[in-house]
C-alpha cells in the first residue's frame, strides 16, 4: 500500500490499521482491551454465549423450578377440584410448559369438579367432546357419567354411553346407578322385551343406599306397587317419607341466597292429600312436604340433565320423529323408541321416564294443571292408549307420595 508521496507502509502495520478502523466502526473494543486479534463474527458469537450463560445462571434462582412435581400436582388437584368454570383450569394450562404437562396428569383430571369440564349444549363441538373425554379417560366419575348421558340420549350412541355410565356405577356413583335403573325399567335403547325390572330395582336399592333421593323415592313406589319386587305397602310408604325428609335436609344444609328459610315453613291449613287442584296461585318451588306446611324449593338438577334439557330445547323440544321428552323440567331424558315413557292417566298431557320424575313434577307444577278428560288422543291419532305400561296413575301415585 502506497501513500500520496509514493511511500510504502510495512505489510504488518497496514493490516493492524485496517483492523483498528473496523473495530471502531462495529463498536468492538477488542483492540482497546488488548484482546487477541480474531474475526468480529467470532467475537459476537462469544458475546451471545456469555449472555446465554448469564441467563442460565440467573434462572437457577427460580423457586418454581425447584419445586418437586408431586407438590405441584397436589396444588393442581386442589385447583381443579375448586374451579368455578373451565377457563379457570385452562388458563393454568396456558401459563407455562411445565404446568401444561402436569395439569394434564391423570390424578389432576380425576379430581376435577363438574364445573371444571362443564360444557353448554350451544357450545358443543368436537373439541368440547375431546375435552370432556380427556377427564373421562382419566377416571373422573362425574365426567364418565356426564359424557355417558350425552352420548346415550343426545348423540344416540347407546352402547358407548351405557358403558361410560357403567364405569361410573362401578365406582359407586349414585346418579349413574339410578340412570342405569331407569334404562332397565324402560328398556331404553332396545325394545319393550329388553326391560329388566328386577335389575332396575337392584340398581335403585344400591343408589338409595348411597343416599340418592330419587332412587329412594323410586324404590318406595316399586314396593308400594309391587313393580319388579314383592309388594310391601308399609315399607314403600316409609321409603317415600324418608325421601321427602332427606330432600328437606339437603335443601336446609345448602340455603339458597336471597330466599329466607322461614318462607319454607309457611303453614297452610287447607293442605290435604286429596286436595288435588287448589285455587289461586300456589307457592313457587317444590312443596315436597306441603302437607306439613313446608314449601321446599325445587332441588338443583344435575349438570348432565341441564345439558340434555338445553340440547333438546335447541332442537325444537324433541329428539326425533314421535319421540317425547320427560315432562319433569329437571330431568332432560328423551325416549329412545315410541311410547317408551308413560303418560298421566288423568289428563294424558304429560309423560315421565320414572315414578320419581312424576312425583316431583306433580308437586312442582302438574298439580295445578292436571284436569281429567274423557278421552285423549296421542300424536299418532290413537286414543286412550297409555304407552307400554299403561298410564301413570296420577291419582293413585300422588296420594301415596303425599302420605
Amino acid at each position: 500500500m502506497r501513500t500520496r508521496r509514493g511511500l510504502s507502509y510495512p505489510r504488518g502495520a497496514a493490516v493492524n490499521a485496517c483492523d483498528t478502523a473496523a473495530g471502531k466502526r462495529t463498536g468492538t473494543t477488542s483492540y482497546k482491551r488488548g484482546k487477541p486479534d480474531f474475526a468480529a463474527g467470532d467475537y459476537l458469537v462469544c458475546r451471545k454465549k456469555n449472555r446465554l450463560i448469564s441467563t442460565q445462571k440467573t434462572g437457577e434462582t427460580d423457586l418454581f423450578d425447584s419445586l418437586p412435581d408431586d407438590l405441584v400436582i397436589s396444588i393442581l388437584c386442589k385447583l381443579s377440584s375448586s374451579a368455578s368454570c373451565p377457563s379457570d383450569f385452562i388458563n393454568v394450562l396456558l401459563t407455562c410448559k411445565r404446568l401444561n404437562g402436569l395439569g394434564l396428569h391423570s390424578l389432576v383430571l380425576s379430581k376435577a369438579s363438574p364445573k371444571t369440564f362443564a360444557v353448554k349444549a350451544k357450545n358443543w363441538s368436537d373439541s368440547a367432546h375431546r375435552f370432556l373425554k380427556l377427564f373421562a379417560d382419566a377416571g373422573n366419575v362425574e365426567a364418565c357419567y356426564t359424557l355417558g348421558m350425552i352420548r346415550f340420549y343426545c348423540l344416540q350412541n347407546r352402547g358407548s354411553g351405557a358403558s361410560l355410565m357403567a364405569k361410573a356405577a362401578i365406582s359407586s356413583y349414585a346418579p349413574a346407578l339410578y340412570s342405569l335403573a331407569v334404562i332397565q325399567f324402560n328398556g331404553s335403547g332396545g325394545s319393550k322385551s329388553d326391560k329388566d325390572l328386577r335389575a332396575g330395582v337392584a340398581l335403585c336399592a344400591r343408589a338409595a343406599f348411597l343416599g340418592h333421593i330419587d332412587a329412594l323415592r323410586e324404590l318406595g313406589h316399586c314396593l308400594q306397587d309391587g313393580y319388579g319386587v314383592r309388594q310391601n305397602v308399609t315399607e314403600g310408604r316409609r321409603f317415600l317419607v324418608q325421601a321427602n325428609a332427606r330432600e328437606l335436609a339437603a335443601v336446609l344444609s345448602k340455603p339458597i341466597p336471597g330466599l329466607p328459610t322461614r318462607t319454607w315453613f309457611s303453614w297452610n291449613p287447607h293442605a290435604h292429600p286429596n286436595h288435588r287442584h287448589p285455587t289461586g296461585n300456589g307457592p313457587s318451588g317444590c312443596p315436597l312436604l306441603s302437607d306439613f306446611g313446608c314449601n321446599v324449593p325445587a332441588p338443583e338438577s344435575h349438570p348432565a340433565s341441564r345439558f340434555m334439557t338445553e340440547w333438546f330445547a335447541i332442537r325444537g323440544g324433541s329428539s326425533g320423529s314421535g319421540l317425547r321428552l320427560c315432562s319433569h323440567t329437571g330431568c332432560g331424558r328423551s325416549e329412545t323408541r315410541k311410547h317408551e315413557f308413560r303418560r298421566c292417566s288423568v289428563c294424558g298431557a304429560v309423560n315421565y321416564c320414572s315414578r320419581a320424575c312424576q312425583a316431583l313434577d306433580w308437586k312442582l307444577r302438574h298439580k295445578e294443571g292436571c284436569a281429567p278428560v274423557e278421552r285423549w288422543v296421542d300424536e299418532d291419532g290413537e286414543g286412550g292408549a297409555d304407552g307400554d305400561d299403561g298410564g301413570v296413575d296420577g291419582d293413585g301415585d300422588d296420594v301415596m307420595i303425599e302420605s
